[in-house]
């Protein structure tokens, strides 16, 4: 059976994309622990992180420091942290938070957000990625 994020990626269920290539996509979360919180998956279904082919993880980690810089330039964070748990979706993801401070990467503080609020946070990390020189890539 497909995951949430296979079923995302293919189009059976909504998702609000930031960036979308043929290796790989980021989604906004629909549950942020801060504004801007997105997930980079690889299209392909890869359960576990360290199980994920190496030229995929070099071309995930790529976008993911690409949409780190369009985090920066919409939210001013002191950092944008990354994680990767891996325990409630069976494809592996990588979490993108913009944080201020290391008590910011906590899971306890998520909330679930309205597809409006993650649909305009979208369009302003797209709109980054685009004034850094980058396709605009979630089309």
């Amino acid at each position: 059976m497909a995951s949430i994020f296979t079923r995302i990626i293919d189009g059976e269920l909504p998702g609000h994309f930031v960036w979308r290539d043929e290796v790989a996509v980021a989604i906004m979360t629909i549950a942020p622990i801060k504004p801007g919180h997105c997930l980079v998956i690889p299209v392909e279904e890869v359960d576990h992180w360290d199980d994920v082919p190496q030229e995929i993880t070099a071309h995930l980690l790529d976008v993911a420091a690409k949409v780190a810089k369009a985090q920066k330039a919409v939210y001013s964070p002191q950092r944008v942290g990354v994680m990767v748990a891996g325990l409630e979706v069976p494809h592996t993801h990588y979490h993108l938070v913009p944080i201020d401070q290391i008590a910011d990467l906590n899971f306890a503080l998520q909330q679930p957000a309205e597809p409006e609020m993650l649909a305009a946070e979208a369009a302003k990390l797209r709109a980054a990625l685009v004034e850094l020189g980058y396709r605009d890539t979630a089309d």
